[in-house]
């Protein structure tokens, strides 16, 4: 148990280090930065206390709002897909997650986007939501969130592919 909290501790950390020291900083066509500190949650162990996943989920989102001054818009997403897991976990993996044997980097790539792709865009939707607050302006909150998304997640499973470990 000890290292499983040292090294989400330290995932933790470099999500919120990478988001706030280099892809806030990206401006991809101008305006596009990749969110990838979601990174955290999205490989969170899946057996995990669900109150205290909730808990770290909400202070991730504030910690990166807070570098990002984005007004809780982070923190109120990151609680909406740290709750939504379970049910994009169970509806992408099916019986090998209500069987507590997932393990994300040996999933199928169709499962495993799947899975990062749900979540990404129901962040990024949520988050663009929440910071224009303003429905009239659903256009940009929906160019914003496809954009966005398409960056996060080629940035996601590059970061997935290359720093998972092989399995011989």
């Amino acid at each position: 148990m000890g290292s499983t909290v040292f090294w989400n501790s330290l995932r933790f950390v470099i999500a919120v280090l990478a988001q706030v020291l280099i892809c806030n900083h990206i401006n991809f066509l101008g305006y596009i930065d990749p969110l990838v500190y979601i990174y955290f949650i999205l490989l969170f162990p899946f057996n995990a206390n669900r109150s205290f996943f909730l808990v770290a989920a909400f202070i991730l989102g504030l910690t990166v709002d807070i570098f990002s001054d984005s007004g809780g818009a982070n923190a109120a997403a990151c609680v909406i897909i740290a709750y939504i897991r379970p049910f994009v976990l169970r509806f992408s993996f099916g019986i090998s997650y209500e069987h507590q044997s997932v393990k994300l980097e040996n999933t199928a790539f169709g499962q495993r986007m799947g899975y990062i792709i749900i979540l990404t865009v129901i962040h990024h939707f949520f988050f663009f939501l929440l910071e224009i607050f303003n429905i009239s302006n659903i256009l940009i909150i929906l160019r914003n969130t496809l954009f966005f998304s398409i960056f996060t997640i080629l940035v996601i499973t590059l970061s997935i592919t290359l720093f998972s470990r092989k399995n011989s």
